[in-house]
Parts: structure tokens; C-alpha cells; sequence
């Protein structure tokens, strides 16, 4: 008798078992398809809004994207379009009507920018600040540049200097060897590129002293940074962003400038030789 109820219980255990194996089975079955049908669901909705974000900036931003960039376009599913010039230029082609999403340059021309009404005043962001620093080619003598006389010295030693015609580095160094007294004396062998070249003519060799700001120097390649300016001299600029008031795409121009403020950005940032903001 003990033996046939021990068999009996046996058997309605492997029941149950088997049933619990199947209803398991189902679950498993059923909670990978939920699984596989979400993925799919966020997948569509993150192509659904994903946008293309028109960006018109400076060599001081796109060389912080040129490394998160990616980043960010994984991470939301939008792909970025950036067009980069001197800040001058930018302007101007807003000015002609341009359609874009996002600007980031120099301060002056942003503002400017915003009280045209081109530009949201209220996204209006600080990103980075950077000052001008002193370039030589790869290699070459070093001039001493740590004081204003001593710099001064060296610009009038040197065979050959350059910086930008435009935008607020070149308008200001301008002023800066006027104030020196030293513009004629230069004049002759001052080289001022309309694009943004400084850093490549030093690295060339085709300039033998360049000034810009410090970003641009460090970020190319046969051009080393010999300092910044003396203190006396050195000026800082600010590069806002602001999304356009006839973007396309204007949250998705917010994201990217959260984005750029946040930790990954700031890290960049600061190895580009630039302070986040």
C-alpha cells in the first residue's frame, strides 16, 4: 500500500513537472518575443526620429566632433552635417539665406547673429573658451615669447609670420602689432590666409611664426604649440551655439548642444587646449 501511494505521488510530480516545464518553456518563449519585439519597436522609433542636423561652424568645435561625433550619432540616431569655415564666412552665408539647424562660432558674430533675429536667443549656449597661442613647424627653434618685449623681438626676427584676415583672432592681432608699434616693420612679410590655414602654413613650412587660437595649433599635425601669448597680450574668445529660427530640425539641435556640454564633451574639450564653459 505504501508503495503504490509512493508511485502514484511519483507520477503526479512528473506531471506537474512536465507541466511546469512546458508553461516555463511557453514563458521563456513568450517573454523572447516580447524581448525581440520591443528591440524592434525602439528600433523603429529611434530611425523614426532621427534627424539630420545641419551644423555651421569653426575648426574650434569640429575638432571636438571630429572625436565625439560619432559618439553622439550612435547613441541618437542622428546623423551630423558640418560645415566648417572661418566665423566671417559663416556669417555671410546665413546672411545670403542659408538653410541650417545649428551655429557655433565666435561670440561677436553669434550675437550679431541673434540680434538680426537669425538665430534663438534663448538657446544661445557657451561651449568652450580658447586663447591665441604662438605655432612653429615640427621641430624648428623655439622663440621666446615670455615676455612683450621678448615676443615682440621675435616677430621682428622672424622671416615670416601669419594669422587670419578675418574673424576675431586675425581683428584682433591686427590691433595687437598696431598697438606693439611694430605693423609697417611686419607688413612685408606677413602672410593673412581667408581661410583657415595658419596652423598648415606653419606645418608646411611655408610660414616660420604663426598665431591662431591654440586649438587649431594642437590640432594639426607638423605644427607645435611654442605658448600663448604673454599675459599682457592675451585675449580669450568665447564659441557659443544657437539653433537657427527656421531650423529643421531644432531638438535635435538642442540634444547635440547638451551634448557638447556634457562630461565626454568637457573631457575633449580640455585636451584640445580649450576650457569648457
Amino acid at each position: 500500500m505504501t508503495v503504490t501511494f509512493v508511485k502514484i505521488k511519483y507520477m503526479v510530480n512528473v506531471q506537474e513537472a512536465n507541466q511546469c516545464d512546458s508553461q516555463l518553456s511557453v514563458m521563456t518563449t513568450t517573454q523572447a518575443a516580447i524581448r525581440l519585439g520591443l528591440a524592434i519597436y525602439l528600433a523603429q522609433m529611434t530611425a523614426a526620429n532621427a534627424a539630420e542636423i545641419k551644423l555651421l561652424t569653426t575648426r574650434s568645435i569640429a575638432i571636438v566632433l571630429d572625436e565625439i561625433g560619432p559618439v553622439f550619432e550612435r547613441t541618437t540616431g542622428h546623423r551630423l552635417v558640418t560645415i566648417v569655415e572661418l566665423a566671417p564666412v559663416l556669417k555671410r552665408r546665413i546672411d545670403a539665406g542659408e538653410e541650417f539647424d545649428m551655429a557655433a562660432f565666435a561670440a561677436s558674430f553669434i550675437d550679431q547673429l541673434i540680434d538680426e533675429g537669425k538665430l534663438v536667443a534663448s538657446t544661445r549656449t557657451n561651449l568652450v573658451r580658447a586663447g591665441i597661442g604662438i605655432a612653429v613647424r615640427a621641430g624648428a627653434p623655439r622663440p621666446d615669447i615670455e615676455s612683450v618685449e621678448s615676443f615682440k623681438q621675435a616677430l621682428l626676427r622672424a622671416k615670416s609670420i601669419a594669422y587670419l584676415k578675418e574673424g576675431a583672432s586675425g581683428v584682433y592681432l591686427a590691433g595687437m602689432v598696431e598697438r606693439l608699434g611694430i605693423a609697417e616693420r611686419l607688413k612685408s612679410k606677413t602672410t593673412l590666409p581667408t581661410t583657415d590655414t595658419v596652423s598648415e602654413l606653419v606645418a608646411k613650412g611655408e610660414v616660420e611664426i604663426g598665431m591662431v587660437v591654440i586649438p587649431n595649433i594642437l590640432a594639426m599635425p607638423g605644427a607645435e604649440l611654442v605658448g600663448p601669448l604673454p599675459r599682457e597680450l592675451q585675449v580669450y574668445f568665447d564659441f557659443p551655439a544657437a539653433i537657427g529660427v527656421r531650423a529643421k530640425q531644432a531638438q535635435a539641435a538642442k540634444e547635440l548642444i547638451e551634448f557638447l556640454r556634457g562630461p565626454l564633451a568637457v573631457k575633449v574639450i580640455r585636451s584640445k587646449g580649450m576650457e569648457p564653459r
